[in-house]
């Protein structure tokens, strides 16, 4: 799970400063306030884990990608690339990560990691991103630290830094080492160079797993469609658009979830179906298969006091826009991250509060008797969303711990993020003014009229 990021120098953020993230992070700002470019820089962080180009420094995107930033100069504030991108992600892993200095017999065992890095720019037509410094750090369950990482020095060869270990050169092998594998990855050469940095690798394993963890959905989804097609194959998220939401739905049909231990399993189409219900939105729903031996397959549901069964496009347009978002919140799989855009899109104001309920559910649902330990990272506008969160942590079913909301804002030096201050009792202590707008002057300023209208008249 991702526990911190700090990003300076990009877009329209100077320094974020270190935002700490939650099981549930929640995101509220104004438009154009900077809010989705926290996202976009991690969706960034992974489309460039995954490009098969290693000496791809940063994948800015492309039409394929869920993110498309542009080229190096777009991403730093005022598109001043003499500045340089930095940014430090902090992460907590399932299981320990076990680091041994096969030299000395040290051994380090923990789950909290962080990684820094520094990204420069080279050249000027285009400028194109060179990474300046980038580093791991590793705290064992007992407090010590491991570093390793690597700079760039004044002649511009790459030398390694480390603390907590000692690396012991090869003989006849003085050489620098190459620069990384995009912005994070040790190179190749640096075992040849080195007797005892083997691990590193697994440095580099440890955050492209957690990267590969993102999911993305954003907040303009497909249209419903009449028939379906699935050929058997299981697909890692419901999309960017939540187009492969009923393939994510067929595929995980084997799937049993609880909300808590000892109650009982429940298959993924069963959990959707009574989560639409809970949000009002539907009575019944299923995925049928059209006929044996065919890939197509049909999404029926029944209307709130309907009779008949119908297919999707024939019911209101928020059950196919909510629906991606409640399968992914089950179907992605445990120890995932994520990341959300206005879900409440086309929810009546009752729905909206209920999206509180199902994701405080998801955070806390069990997959086969074992915690998923999922981590949802949504950017809203909802403050019918916000009020039942701040609800159920005063009814004591919700642990603030489990929760931060931050408020994004766009002032003239730069985007700002403030953290909500949420007591245990649903307080919220530094609420901003005009946070959700000013309904109370809206209601005094209706009922002045009505009385001046009144009084105009009876003249």
């Amino acid at each position: 799970m991702l526990t911190s990021l700090q990003i300076k120098n990009f877009k329209a953020w100077r320094d974020t400063g270190r935002v700490e993230l939650a099981p549930l992070t929640l995101l509220f700002g104004t438009n154009s306030s900077g809010k989705s470019s926290l996202h976009q820089f991690l969706l960034m962080l992974r489309q460039t884990a995954e490009s098969p180009d290693r000496r791809r420094v940063l994948h800015t995107g492309d039409s394929t990608t869920p993110v498309d930033l542009g080229g190096y100069s777009d991403l730093v504030t005022h598109r001043d690339v003499k500045r340089g991108l930095e940014f430090a992600l902090e992460w907590s892993r399932p299981s320990a990560l076990q680091i041994q200095d096969l030299k000395t017999g040290a051994r380090i065992q923990g789950t909290s990691l962080r990684f820094d890095a520094r990204i420069g720019a080279a050249g000027s037509s285009p400028p194109k991103p060179q990474v300046e410094s980038y580093e791991y750090r590793l705290t064992g369950a007992d407090g010590t630290q491991l570093r390793l990482g690597s700079h760039r020095d004044e002649a511009g060869n790459y030398q390694v830094t480390a603390e907590g270990v000692s690396p012991v050169r090869t003989l006849g092998r003085k050489w620098p080492i190459s620069p990384p594998s995009h912005f994070h990855g040790f190179p190749d050469d640096l075992r040849t160079r080195f007797q005892n940095l083997d691990f590193a690798a697994d440095l580099t394993l440890a955050l492209d797993e957690q990267l590969n963890a993102l999911s993305y959905l954003g907040p303009l989804r497909e249209k419903p469609g009449r028939l379906y097609r699935w050929s058997g194959e299981e697909p890692g998220h419901v999309g960017w658009r939540g187009e492969r939401t009923v393939e994510a739905l067929l595929s995980g049909s084997g799937r049993r979830f609880n909300a808590a231990p000892k109650r009982k399993l429940r298959p993924l189409e069963e959990v959707v179906a009574a989560w639409l219900k809970q949000l009002g939105l539907i009575d019944s729903f299923s995925v049928n298969a059209i006929g044996a031996g065919r890939d197509e397959y049909e999404v029926r549901v029944r209307a709130l006091g309907g009779i008949q069964r119908v297919l999707l496009p024939d019911v209101g347009f928020g059950v196919s826009q909510v629906l991606p978002v409640i399968v992914e919140c089950f179907y992605s799989q445990p120890n995932s991250t994520v990341i959300m855009e206005q879900p409440e899109i086309h929810l009546h104001p009752a729905a909206q509060a209920n999206l509180a309920d199902l994701f405080i559910e998801a955070i806390s649902m069990r997959e086969n008797g074992y915690p998923r330990k999922v981590q949802l990272i949504v950017e809203s506008h909802s403050e019918h969303l916000l009020r039942r969160l701040l609800r159920r942590v005063a009814e004591g079913t919700l642990d603030p711990e489990l929760v931060r909301c931050y408020v994004v804002s766009s002032p003239r030096m730069g985007s700002r993020i403030e953290p909500l201050e949420v007591d245990g009792l649903g307080n919220v202590h530094n609420w901003p003014a005009d946070f959700f707008g000013d309904p109370t002057a809206d209601i005094v300023a209706q009922s002045r009229s009505a009385r001046e209208r009144r009084r105009a008249a009876a003249e």
